[in-house]
């Protein structure tokens, strides 16, 4: 009943104009950072909110030229218009002021847009609800809206601008200290972790370089956090494959041992570094690796029986791994 008469009021203070934008469009009262690595040039979006699946809604981006955050009363259209009028030659300041100029519901927006040089502008309408506001800085924005404390925001400038490492860390970080002041009024459902090339290659798909979503989660920026541990894990695992296909056998154990220190729970990592041991001639230290996974799970064992007809291993090698494990 709270709730109800919360909004009642809320639709009572807003315009016509106004009031149509509201019941049109997503909720996603929020908060989110959109930032820039000077030195990779990668750019990201990172946004927690208690709403479903925030991350489909408030997160844009695009390598080589910049990223946005739509949120408060969303207007997803600002996404791909403001990646647009980027491209088309506008600075961030021009790209915002052009999209809330013609914005009905522009009293109940909330929008940050970064591009590829590190210029960056946001804005709060003057309806957002309070407590609501932004900092606009080279490099990042940070902006909140429907927060417990005005010193959310603040926070988050501090943090980012104090912390060190790579872009998702530091954004992850501007997230928790924006948690750490009480973060959303209404507590917390989901987040997500955009990161994207500063320099197009023309592949999307390696383009988009980190895309994360916890869609419902009590503690989503904590689940984020978990999260990007793991890719960086599975980071490790690729650049180990690589290192294999150019035949340095000596950076793949690197990497692959990397990967397991940060997932060591995880059995297929141990798998293919074992198997890949076992076929650059590290039998030994490669059966030891895979007697412990078999035995803790026998569904590798019969996948490793599978491999020869893929390719993946020599048939005269699948029968030193049985025989080696009888």
């Amino acid at each position: 009943m709270k709730t109800i008469i919360s909004f009642l009021l809320i639709i009572f203070i807003l315009t016509d104009s106004e009031a149509q934008t509201f019941f049109k469009d997503k909720f996603t009262h929020t908060y989110s950072i959109v930032a820039r690595d000077p030195v990779t040039g990668e750019m990201g979006v990172a946004v927690q909110s208690h709403w479903f699946s925030v991350g489909s809604i408030v997160s844009w981006g695009e390598a080589g030229v910049g990223v946005v955050a739509t949120q408060s009363f969303v207007n997803p259209s600002f996404g791909i218009k403001g990646l647009e009028l980027l491209k088309a030659g506008k600075t961030p300041q021009e790209a915002v002021d052009e999209l809330i100029s013609t914005d009905e519901g522009r009293d109940l927006r909330q929008l940050a847009i970064l591009d590829s040089k590190g210029r960056s502008a946001s804005y709060t309408g003057k309806n957002c609800i309070q407590e609501a506001g932004n900092i606009a800085k080279e490099n990042y924005s940070v902006q909140a809206n429907m927060m417990l404390s005005d010193k959310v925001w603040g926070a988050m400038s501090t943090a980012f601008e104090e912390s060190s490492g790579p872009l998702a860390e530091r954004m992850i970080a501007a997230l928790k200290a924006a948690e750490n002041e009480g973060g959303d009024i209404r507590g917390s459902q989901s987040a997500s972790l955009l990161i994207v090339k500063g320099e197009s290659t023309g592949k999307i798909w390696e383009d988009r370089y980190i895309d994360l979503r916890v869609e419902d989660n009590q503690h989503p920026v904590e689940e984020l956090k978990r999260l990007l541990k793991v890719f960086r894990a599975y980071e490790h695992m690729n650049k180990g494959d690589l290192a294999v296909e150019k035949n340095d056998i000596e950076l793949a154990r690197k990497e692959y041992f990397a990967a397991e220190e940060l997932f060591p729970e995880n059995l297929e990592m141990k798998y293919w570094h074992a198997i890949t041991l076992f076929s650059n001639g590290n039998e030994e230290e490669a059966m030891l690796i895979l007697k412990e996974i078999f035995a803790k799970d026998n569904n590798w064992k019969i996948l490793t029986q599978r491999l020869p007809k893929s390719g993946l291993l020599k048939e005269d090698g699948l029968k030193k791994i049985m025989d080696g494990i009888k």
